[in-house]
């Protein structure tokens, strides 16, 4: 299989580091001190057509295939020094935009898709709980229909964006002994009686994407709001997890780039004992092992959007490219900073945030060790 961009696909790639470079860059450095989302800066992206990549264009999107839109998440991981914008970017629209695409009803799709296209609405996720991480399946959150409402209660734990969200797509369960078979999917409304943010969290890395737990507390959803049928809300989460899985690092591959071309150039200028540290071996092969992991993580990413824009399942790939291209950013953002020395662990450096950053990956979507019980389950064992 040929993974080449398109002309068309280049374009937008080329467009988006421009765009990332020019309307994105501010001060990061004092941004992430203060843990600190920006607004207009998520606007700047639904402007410039991020957050409608996927959606069609009846709905306020830009109808892009799936491989254009990784494509673009690339260029702005290259361009942006925002991990944690790109991330909350990314959270909207693989669990908000695409399950509401897919399963949800016309008057849904009308009600909501423009809004969450043109910036209007930032969407979260409301799955995992205190209880339930990666057992997210054994949630306590509880749905109970009366008449055309259903009322929840529960709390939803690690919510991006839950703090500046307008739309929350959250899960619960019609009764537990039912198990994945009672789980149902929602949209919520921010401003829905009984909804509220309970704790800020504050975390290692991408500290710009805001997060906190939700809670609702008989909280009323009209009945007009279940997305898909009752029962089938583990068939939306697992469809929106894929696509995340699928997608959410598509920037790390542009930030990799980033990285490399910045140590080169380092490796270049700076000289130690007479001549350019990239002439030793021990640092040119740091900077070598960090274009492998590029190149060989890379196909992994497109071979989904590939599966995807012919109607494929990519389930295995999905859990396949999480997990490899996460421990390769680790692995590289730790190789940027040995090339650059003492510099490379100072906060003005830029490459500490990087890190920081990465360790996430390993975590969100589903951790390194759910990715490989998913790879074996398909393999069989």
């Amino acid at each position: 299989m040929d993974f080449s961009l398109t002309p068309e696909q280049q374009e937008w790639q080329t467009a988006a580091i421009e765009f990332a470079k020019t309307s994105l860059a501010d001060d990061m450095i004092a941004r992430d001190h203060k843990g600190e989302f920006s607004r207009d800066l998520w606007q700047k992206c639904a402007d410039f057509g991020v957050q409608g990549l996927p959606v069609p264009e009846k709905y306020g999107g830009n109808g892009a295939d799936v491989s254009t839109a990784i494509a673009v998440m690339e260029g702005l991981g290259y361009g942006c020094k925002d991990a944690g914008l790109l991330f909350s970017i990314n959270a909207h629209l693989w669990t908000n935009s695409v399950p509401i695409l897919l399963y949800g009803t016309e008057e849904q799709k009308q009600k909501y898709l423009p809004g969450l296209c043109n910036g209007a609405l930032i969407g979260a996720n409301g799955a995992s709980e205190p209880e339930s991480g990666s057992d997210v399946f054994a949630m306590k959150t509880k749905a109970v229909k009366k008449g055309d409402r259903y009322i929840l209660n529960g709390t939803k734990m690690f919510v991006t964006n839950a703090q500046v969200s307008d739309l929350i797509v959250a899960y619960a369960t019609l009764d537990e002994k039912m198990g994945v078979l009672g789980i149902c999917g929602f949209i919520i409304e921010k401003g829905f009686p009984g909804v509220s943010i309970s704790k800020k969290i504050d975390k290692m890395g991408l500290r710009t994407s805001p997060m906190a737990e939700i809670v609702f507390e008989n909280c009323e959803v009209p009945a007009a709001n279940l997305l898909g049928r009752e029962g089938r809300g583990a068939e939306v989460f697992n469809c929106s997890m894929e696509w995340e899985r699928s997608c959410i690092l598509a920037s790390c591959l542009g930030t990799m780039r980033r990285q490399i071309d910045k140590c080169v150039e380092y490796a270049r200028m700076r000289k130690q004992f007479g001549k350019p540290i990239g002439k030793f071996q021990s640092v040119a092969n740091r900077i070598v092992d960090m274009k492998v992991r590029l190149e060989t993580a890379r196909p992994l990413v497109y071979k989904i959007g590939w599966l995807k824009d012919h109607g494929k399942s990519a389930v295995a790939e999905a859990a396949m490219a999480k997990l490899y291209l996460s421990e390769s950013f680790v692995k590289s953002s730790l190789d940027a900073i040995q090339v650059y020395g003492g510099y490379g662990y100072m906060t003005e450096c830029e490459l500490e945030r990087d890190l920081r950053d990465a360790v996430g990956s390993q975590l969100y979507s589903g951790t390194s060790e759910i990715q490989r019980n998913i790879i074996a389950s398909m393999m069989g064992l």
